[in-house]
């Protein structure tokens, strides 16, 4: 699950941080790290457990619907589809999201009115009255169903960021990134699989681990030598006048572009762009590629690296 999109995005936060903090050692910053990771995954299976939230809440409010119905002699049923979606119920019984639970803290249990008004907001979608007005619905339509309420209703959910991000300052910027693993989850679930349905690894790669504690030891243990290239290539302008993000940024990016020549240059260059997109000033972009640009093919030209 944890790719290197996610494992650059960590080691920038990380890498940062070590150096607003003046007396953290590196031991105590690659150990912050490595937890950073360790917490991305964790909030891969409470996205996950959140959908079972939201189906347990349903279940409560269908319950008191049909005990109001019969104290008041209605006829009119109440709808049951919803809470007998058969997704749901493999992913309530898989093996390895139980074991996770068995470890963890409930994160939703003390969450009622949120989940009430999630499950509210999506009573009110076109989608979900389209499938409980349908007759009786595959599997691959109830599983169908869940991912158009998670990519509709819980990505981008301003009420459901909060809540994460008073649970743990290392979700801030991880779940755009881990909404695409549970999607992808949602989309991997087969029927036949059962409770042995298997969810996403920690890691994509084997080799993705030993790239993460690389690039985070080596962005910070080369530094003297990564901000040298910079420098000598920023006429007219000193270091110290370079945005800290950026610096960081570039830093980061030339740790990765020196020490992993399987990894071609645009794309190294290309995924630091980005981050800068989104970490740093509009003007940010443009710069940092070029400079990166400028640097790379210097030192492809001295022989030292090879790409």
């Amino acid at each position: 699950m944890i790719n290197r999109e996610l494992i650059r995005l960590k080691v920038l936060q990380l890498v940062y941080a070590y150096y607003s903090n003046e007396g953290k050692t590196l031991e105590a910053a690659e150990k912050e790290f490595l937890f950073s990771l360790d917490k991305a995954y964790e909030l891969y299976h409470n996205l996950l457990l959140l959908m079972l939230g939201i189906s347990h809440m349903a279940e409560r409010m269908v319950e008191m619907q049909q005990n109001r119905a019969r104290r008041l002699n209605e006829h009119d049923s109440v709808s049951t589809k919803f809470i007998q979606n058969r997704f749901i119920a493999q992913l309530r019984e898989n093996r390895q999201l139980k074991a996770f639970q068995e470890k963890q803290n409930a994160l939703w249990g003390e969450e009622d009115e949120f989940l009430r008004r999630t499950y509210q907001t999506i009573t009110k979608q076109p989608f979900y009255q389209e499938y409980v007005m349908s007759g009786e619905s595959s599997y691959e339509e109830d599983r169908e169903l869940w991912r158009k309420i998670y990519r509709n209703v819980l990505c981008n959910n301003e009420e459901l960021d909060e809540i994460l991000e008073d649970n743990s300052l290392y979700w801030n910027d991880d779940k755009t990134i881990v909404d695409t693993f549970v999607l992808k989850t949602i989309r991997k679930f087969e029927e036949k699989a059962g409770a042995e349905q298997e969810l996403l690894p920690e890691y994509k790669d084997t080799e993705d681990p030993k790239f993460a504690t690389t690039l985070f030891r080596t962005t910070i243990e080369n530094e003297t030598y990564y901000r040298q290239l910079i420098r000598e290539r920023t006429l007219n302008w000193e270091l110290e006048r370079i945005a800290v993000m950026d610096l960081v940024i570039m830093q980061i990016a030339l740790a990765e572009i020196t020490s992993f020549p399987e990894i071609p240059l645009s794309v190294s260059i290309n995924e630091y762009v980005e981050l800068a997109k989104i970490y740093s000033t509009p003007r940010s972009c443009s710069y940092i590629n070029g400079l990166l640009d400028t640097i790379a093919k210097e030192l492809i030209a001295d022989g030292k690296i090879d790409k």
